[in-house]
């Protein structure tokens, strides 16, 4: 009899730590039910905006203008302009009077009203240019002397600069893939084009690109303000990422295995020393070495939206107005408030404080670990109001990132053995992104790359 009593008290202690371990999974599921993870979206978190259900319903963080959509007054419109010099003019005359029928043939106008087509030609022809090299024998020592041919020309029979420069313009640019890009060559143009020549093309054109690429890195180290960002892509079936430095003028793009600090390692060992560094508040970002640091005030307020419409804190509310007030008065403000900063910029750091100071007893666990990780980072929240070029949010970084989310969509991913397809990418599309930055044409950039003389080395 006492034996059956300590194995009942043996099988209650057992179930009673099961009770323990189950309660506190239960725990855990209500904490994430009451902020509904599965249903966040591009508005409450950092989902991209191709990933919302619904996307229809979706509402924009930002607030009314009060402005009707379209133009607004002051803005300069585009419309097409008649030639003064058409190729072709067609000329229509009145064969008889409307009026009393008498022929008007023999009558020339007194004036007459222009209207123009602009359109294609009806054939769109490659040219053929044929080059030949004389060979002359020297009279007076019998030696035979041959023109030289120009460098790039090594074949009997090859494409010129401008089908390469198309090509990665339509690959890279325009997003397409192989196969779309040897049929518009077909049907447009007659030219018979391979997925191999086209894979040669934009090899060739990532070395060519490799001088101003690594310029462009150069100059990001010497920028005042440096904005960063990532994402992720497919390369050879395999998950890869892609990383973005930027500024209004430079845009560096990056392929790379991992997410994390190993790519900004590579690239920027040495990090931003002379730069404010605005980012996310992804750990690897955070622990690049830099002048100061700004955190993407945008993500934070999708973080506070999510927690004041699931949970209903006051405290997510007033930290999400203050933010936002602390945005438009950075809209107004002058280069004077920047060197003496005035009562407001004091007043939004002691609100800052004092709702950083709040009881976290009360709050939900996101909210707990969202207001540790700002008083860890206290001092990267408003650099934006202390700087008069540092932005309050990384949008810009978003959108410098997003064509590798446009290329996959239309192309699909990334095929290249070791991965090539993806750097060559990332080259080529840095130095269009910075040509478009600074007002240049793309197609003409892509022919002056093609035209240049590979590097060997780079």
């Amino acid at each position: 009899m006492i034996e059956i009593v300590t194995i009942s008290c043996s099988k209650c202690a057992i179930l009673e730590r099961k009770i323990e371990e189950l309660c506190a999974i239960v725990k855990q599921l209500e904490n994430k039910i009451s902020l509904l993870e599965g249903s966040r979206s591009s508005r409450t978190s950092s989902t991209a905006p191709s990933q919302d259900i619904g996307r229809s319903n979706r509402v924009s963080l930002r607030s009314s203008t009060g402005n009707k959509p379209g133009g607004q007054p002051g803005h300069a419109g585009y419309t097409l302009s008649l030639s003064d010099a058409p190729d072709e003019i067609i000329d229509h005359q009145p064969h008889s009077c409307e009026h009393c029928g008498t022929s008007l043939h023999a009558i020339e106008s007194s004036s007459y009203v222009r209207r123009q087509i602009v359109d294609l030609p009806p054939d769109v022809s490659v040219e053929y240019v044929e080059h030949r090299s004389h060979l002359i024998t020297c009279p007076q020592c019998l030696t035979e002397n041959q023109g030289l041919f120009p460098e790039r020309l090594r074949a009997p029979i090859q494409y010129g600069p401008r089908v390469e420069a198309m090509t990665g313009y339509l690959s890279v640019y325009q997003y397409m893939p192989y196969y779309r890009i040897c049929k518009l060559f077909k049907d447009f143009f007659g030219l018979p084009l391979s997925p191999g020549t086209v894979d040669s093309f934009l090899e060739n054109l990532a070395q060519k690109s490799t001088p101003a690429y690594e310029k462009i890195r150069d100059m990001l180290c010497k920028s005042h303000v440096v904005g960063s960002d990532e994402t992720g892509c497919r390369v050879n079936g395999k998950n890869h990422w892609f990383h973005v430095w930027q500024t209004p003028a430079l845009t560096f793009i990056v392929a790379f295995v991992s997410r994390g600090y190993a790519a900004i390692e590579k690239h920027f060992a040495d990090g931003f020393k002379r730069s404010v560094y605005v980012s996310d508040c992804l750990a690897s970002q955070l622990k690049v070495n830099s002048k100061a640091h700004q955190l993407c005030i945008a993500h934070l307020l999708r973080e506070l939206t999510n927690f004041s419409e699931k949970l209903g804190h006051q405290w997510s509310l007033q930290m999400k107005k203050l933010f936002k007030e602390a945005i438009e008065f950075k809209k107004a403000m002058t280069q004077e408030d920047y060197r003496n900063p005035p009562a407001e910029i004091i007043q939004f750091n002691k609100q800052l404080d004092k709702l950083l100071e709040t009881d976290l007893s009360t709050l939900h666990s996101k909210e707990k670990s969202f207001i540790k990780r700002l008083i860890k980072h206290r001092q990267s929240v408003f650099t934006f109001l202390t700087h008069p070029y540092v932005p309050p949010d990384n949008n810009d970084s978003e959108r410098a990132i997003r064509n590798v989310k446009v290329k996959m969509k239309v192309s699909g991913g990334f095929r290249n053995k070791e991965g090539k397809g993806a750097e060559r990418y990332a080259k080529i599309r840095s130095v269009i992104d910075t040509t478009i930055k600074n007002g240049q044409d793309v197609y003409a950039t892509m022919i002056a790359l093609a035209n240049c003389k590979i590097v060997r080395g780079t």
